[in-house]
């Protein structure tokens, strides 16, 4: 068994990888801000759920004592400037400042989720931020696994509009549309979250794009 902390657990793609770790018998903690995930499901109660500012890692860092691997899944699409809510710090700072308490805390493996393509109506810092990270990180100390997934849907939770995460599912479940997409091409939250998951024990790949994930996360 193993330790894994998930930076973003109660979001759609962090709850999902919470679960299949669990299910595989590690134990794993998660960390923040909403903290536990409202979700009336057995392996909630198996996560250690942790409420706290990221940005404030004196609050949260001993939650990294004696992890084996960490995963970012911190991200948003939307943007709320007045609260210090952009893209710049949120897809990018985040992820550079976990990464850094990672290796500080002796963990053996650091795995970031990117994107592979810049949604639809968002302006640019939605993904140079996330490539910005990815740079910053690449050389710290233990290993680095980036993913690099397209737009990801789900039954549940989504956070995505309804109406566009079930266009999403439609193109997903149509491979002959969807393998026309590229990097472009919609993944389940379950492929992602599985790949991931799969990353933070078994890193032997630094970078996975959208072929990659869809491979590990069968």
């Amino acid at each position: 068994m193993a330790t894994l902390l998930v930076v973003g657990g109660s979001g759609f793609i962090g709850r999902e990888i919470c679960r299949l770790a669990v299910r595989d018998g590690h134990e794993v903690r998660s960390v923040s801000r909403r903290g536990r995930p409202e979700v009336d499901e057995p392996w909630v109660d198996r996560v250690s759920w942790t409420s706290a500012d990221l940005f404030k890692p004196d609050a949260w860092r001993s939650r990294l004592e004696g992890v084996d691997a960490v995963v970012h899944t911190v991200g948003i699409i939307s943007e709320a400037p007045t609260d210090g809510v952009i893209f710049e710090r949120m897809n990018g700072d985040s992820a550079i400042l976990a990464a850094l308490e990672a290796e500080r805390a002796g963990a053996n493996t650091f795995v970031f989720l990117s994107a592979s393509v810049k949604p639809p109506g968002l302006r640019h810092g939605y993904l140079t931020a996330k490539r910005r990270a990815e740079s910053a990180i690449a050389d710290l100390d233990l290993d680095v696994v980036t993913l690099r997934p397209g737009p990801v849907y789900g039954s549940s939770h989504p956070t995505l509009p309804a109406p566009v995460n079930t266009v999403l599912r439609l193109i997903g479940s149509a491979p002959p549309i969807a393998s026309r997409l590229g990097e472009s091409r919609p993944l389940p939250v379950e492929t992602v979250a599985r790949a991931a998951h799969r990353s933070a024990f078994d890193p032997d790949e630094t970078l996975l794009d959208v072929a990659d994930i869809r491979q590990r996360g069968r």
